[in-house]
């Protein structure tokens, strides 16, 4: 019996990695998406904040929940919404995104004071947390990498070094983001295949 135990603990240990690497694997494929359609992302986001607005009105009319989630949801998805206006560049310190992750928490310290003293199933707890709460700030998360690749509009002050502002871009090549995050991971962490002439 203890090496069935010892057994089931290794297969666990397995099952997390591979749960794991197939969650990277999905964001990684999210992240190009809205990398490369950023009008379909932007309207796909737009669509999930509607949502989100439309489950917090039924929310405020069919159950008892109170007060205090009802608007705090509406006020974190009205900064959603600010942070839409200038999509798909996202300011890291702009008062919408800092207003969005306060409301995350917030929003996360009402909902777990309220559900651990009213008796809620499980289920309608999760749909709560992953409607509400975790799927818009997941997709704006995702959509980060999206103003990687977004081509300059204005000069700024380092790229007047160079007379050209699109070679200036692509010279830097300082990107940031989800994606490039995951890109870097791949390199790091994976070798380099070669391709063999034959």
């Amino acid at each position: 019996m203890a090496f069935l135990y010892l057994l089931g603990w290794v297969s666990m240990g397995i099952q997390i990695v591979f749960l794991t690497l197939s969650i990277v694997a999905g964001l990684y494929y999210l992240a190009e998406l809205a990398e490369e359609y950023t009008t379909a992302a932007r309207k796909c986001i737009l669509f999930l904040i509607s949502f989100t607005i439309f489950v917090y009105i039924l929310l405020m009319l069919f159950e008892d929940l109170p007060w205090s989630l009802i608007i705090c949801g509406f006020v974190a998805q009205g900064f959603h919404l600010g942070i839409m206006g200038g999509f798909p560049f996202v300011r890291l310190l702009s008062l919408p995104l800092l207003g969005s992750l306060t409301m995350l928490v917030v929003n996360h310290f009402l909902a777990f004071q309220h559900f651990t003293t009213v008796y809620v199933p499980f289920t309608q707890v999760l749909a709560y947390f992953t409607i509400c709460l975790w799927i818009v700030p997941f997709a704006l998360f995702v959509s980060l990498s999206a103003n990687d690749s977004v081509l300059p509009t204005t000069v700024s002050d380092q790229s007047r070094r160079s007379p050209d502002v699109v070679s200036n871009y692509f010279s830097r090549n300082k990107k940031q983001g989800l994606l490039s995050l995951f890109q870097y991971l791949k390199e790091a962490l994976l070798p380099g295949r070669t391709k063999k002439a034959f």
